[in-house]
């Protein structure tokens, strides 16, 4: 179950939503089956809030979607692939804590540029 910010990524979808995708990508692959899963699916569910507008994070199912994960030769899940510019960036096996995430997430998904001020015209 995906919370209101994560996204579900899918076989199907996958390169237009991750590959095509003009900001970063977190992609957590796991399984319904997997304990270490389950337990880390609170924790990209508040990254995935933390970082909405600046990153897209979503999980996908390796049970239902197998030929993603055969691409990325995913062996072991969670595995949690970052993806910018349609290449992984960053790669991590095994389930983490959210500092680390963050920490993964950071290096990459920059803040928007501060609005430059326009000089104020004077008028005569």
């Amino acid at each position: 179950m995906a919370g209101e910010n994560t996204l579900t990524f899918t076989d199907a979808a996958f390169d237009q939503d991750v590959l095509n995708s003009e900001v970063p990508v977190l992609v957590d692959f796991w399984a319904p089956w997997c304990g270490p899963c389950r337990a880390m699916s609170p924790t990209v569910d508040a990254v995935a809030t933390e970082f909405a507008g600046k990153i897209k994070v979503g999980k996908l199912n390796t049970d239902d979607n197998p030929a993603t994960a055969m691409r990325y030769q995913i062996r072991g899940i969670p595995t949690v692939l970052l993806f910018k510019g349609g290449q992984i960036v960053e790669q991590r096996v095994g389930a983490m804590p959210k500092p680390e995430l963050i920490k993964m997430i950071s290096a990459h998904a920059e803040a928007a540029p501060a609005p430059v001020a326009k000089p104020v015209e004077k008028t005569a």
